[in-house]
């Protein structure tokens, strides 16, 4: 991609960070190869560890129009790619027909692009803003093989084929990133179109500085018990450990709640701003929760 707001890995992390999202050298240098090359991300990771952030950001950084795809079981071209208006195109056949035009202009109307209904990948194909939006493609685990196998000819070459019109190629490529929580595993001829990274559970002090950065007005001392507890909660095994997102969560539940540091009492009640599971609620309830905020609180 040409024309970057950025010409360094060291300005990339800098613009992230004013955009409130802490991202590492790692991740920024992987971004970056991306951008400069036109290549794909794949961002695999947990849910809640802020994958899906980094599409919303980026286009922020970018000035980028976001164009968003959010994968579900059963999607296919006419969710993901484009469909045919029907409705439209029967009225148009009754009209000509009346008119008495012949079967060979009929279909040569029928299947232009007036009667074409864009869904988000060709819309990011045929994008003519300023500049190349940024295409999201959400949680690539939830859809199915045919799907992945249908989005290998636009990973590699940024086009799609319409038998009916031809193939569309995009004059500028979008800056693409692919998001996986790995539910299942993607297949190697996606990957392999792809530039990769893994994006784990941060470490207490990145989480701390995370929610700084997303939360300013934190109290400090209870971003650093709110980190350490999560840090330690991390290390119970759980039918589903809390990511970032609840870390976020749960320090605006505390800071709406008015409290400035983690008790007893504020813990107990705002549990389920962590876990989602009555079976991890009552893991975490009573002595194992003050153990917890016990050890939080040391300094």
């Amino acid at each position: 991609m040409d024309d970057l707001p950025f010409d360094s890995i060291d300005a990339l992390e800098a613009m992230l960070r004013q955009h409130r999202y802490v991202a590492g050298r790692n991740l920024a240098t992987t971004i970056f190869l991306g951008l400069k090359l036109d290549k794909p991300l794949l961002l695999e990771g947990e849910a809640g560890v802020g994958k899906t952030e980094v599409g919303k950001v980026l286009a922020e950084v970018l000035q980028a129009p976001l164009i968003r795809l959010q994968c579900y079981e059963g999607i296919d071209i006419n969710n993901a790619v484009y469909e045919w208006a029907y409705a439209r195109q029967l009225l148009h056949i009754r009209m000509l027909e009346t008119a008495g035009e012949d079967q060979e202009r009929m279909e040569r109307e029928i299947f232009s692009e007036r009667f074409l209904v864009k869904r988000p990948l060709l819309q990011a194909l045929e994008s003519n803003g300023a500049r190349p939006p940024l295409l999201l493609i959400d949680e690539i685990d939830r859809s199915d093989d045919e799907f992945e196998a249908f989005l290998l000819e636009m990973l590699s070459d940024y086009q799609i084929s319409i038998p009916e019109i031809g193939t569309i190629k995009a004059s500028r490529p979008p800056a693409v990133i692919i998001t996986s929580n790995r539910t299942r595993e993607i297949h190697d001829a996606l990957k392999r179109r792809c530039l990769y990274f893994w994006i784990d559970y941060p470490s207490v002090e990145t989480e701390y500085e995370i929610v700084m950065t997303r939360l300013p007005a934190t109290p400090r001392k209870l971003a650093e018990q709110v980190t350490r507890f999560m840090g330690a909660v991390r290390q119970i095994d759980l039918y589903k450990l809390p990511g970032i997102a609840e870390t976020l969560d749960w320090t605006r539940s505390l800071i709406a709640l008015g409290e400035h540091e983690l008790t007893d009492a504020a813990v107990d009640v705002t549990l389920g701003s962590i876990v989602k599971y009555q079976e991890d609620l009552e893991r975490l309830r009573g002595e194992h929760a003050r153990q917890l905020l016990a050890a939080s609180a040391r300094d």
